[in-house]
């Protein structure tokens, strides 16, 4: 008989049999860490709390020192509660002859709003055809854009002074306006914005129902755009109302913007009226403040728009 040797196989251990429950507590486990993760610390309140107090005290502290006189800049303790002058400050600073505040404040709504409208308009428009449009020489051109925002204003301002005289623009307000009507950064803000907010198939849409470039950009184009206009035109409306080194430039005290006046109630005296200033100052940050709050819901809700979208 011959014998037949068998090679045993080993037989694999059985496995433990799988807890249903081991899955929730993970995934219980990876909720609860990243709920921690998302969670304010008190040290995150308190950061909060002091930017706030860093960011608001200084308006605050213009609208008190307006609504008292002038021995409350000096006071020790300072005054944290506003007195009952506002009115009467505000009063003397309109009727200062010498700086002429209230016609600063007018030309400054005007180059403000002038100066936005356009660049918001341009910007839109330069944007969406770097974004979307092929044309020759878009990268070279673009870098050139680029490249103006790396130079200083101060470079610029004795050859555009220069300029001005040639033009006999100075103390007009065509001199404050006409060279910011159109800024790089804006156009370079939107250029991202449309990259990544409208598709390449909403232009080929756009064209196939026959729309025009100008068309597809009115009607398709600048809805989408919509909320990075508005925060750009909320910027560009700030930037030139508080804008101060050029209208001190190239305007005087005749045709000033609001700036130009404060300045003018700062140094035109041998003592300074500090009272005026801080009113004058609290006057000025009004339509700043009116602008926000009526626009800022508006822009808010729209980059949040504009990012589910994108």
């Amino acid at each position: 008989m011959s014998t037949m040797t068998r090679t045993a196989t080993p037989q694999p251990a059985p496995s433990a049999p799988e807890n249903p429950k081991t899955p929730k507590r993970r995934s219980r486990r990876v909720r609860s860490a990243s709920a921690a993760l998302w969670q304010a610390s008190p040290l995150t309140y308190l950061a909060l709390i002091i930017a706030i107090v860093l960011s608001v005290f200084p308006i605050l502290w213009s609208f008190i020192v307006a609504s008292r006189d002038n021995s409350a800049v000096t006071a020790i303790p300072p005054p944290l509660t506003p007195g009952a002058n506002f009115f009467s400050n505000a009063a003397r600073v309109l009727e200062n002859t010498d700086a002429n505040f209230l016609y600063g404040l007018v030309n400054s709504a005007v180059v403000a709003s002038s100066v936005t409208v356009s660049v918001v308009f341009f910007s839109t428009l330069a944007g969406f055809a770097f974004a979307k449009l092929k044309f020759r020489g878009k990268n070279a051109l673009l870098l050139i854009i680029i490249m103006t925002m790396m130079i200083p204003t101060q470079i610029n301002i004795i050859p555009l002074y220069l300029l001005m005289v040639k033009l006999d623009w100075t103390n007009t307000l065509q001199a404050v306006i006409v060279p910011f009507l159109v800024q790089g950064f804006g156009v370079f803000m939107i250029r991202q914005y449309a990259e990544s907010a409208i598709s390449d198939e909403l232009i080929e849409a756009a064209r196939i129902d026959g729309a025009s470039t100008w068309r597809t950009y009115w009607s398709v184009v600048l809805p989408a755009l919509r909320p990075a206009a508005a925060v750009l035109g909320l910027l560009t409306f700030m930037q030139t109302w508080n804008d101060f080194l050029w209208p001190y430039v190239v305007l005087n005290g005749d045709t000033p913007t609001v700036q130009v006046s404060l300045n003018i109630l700062a140094t035109g005296y041998y003592k300074t009226d500090y009272v005026q200033v801080f009113t004058g100052t609290a006057l000025a940050i009004v339509p700043l403040l009116i602008v926000f709050i009526a626009f800022g819901r508006q822009i808010i809700g729209g980059i949040m728009e504009g990012s589910v979208k994108a």
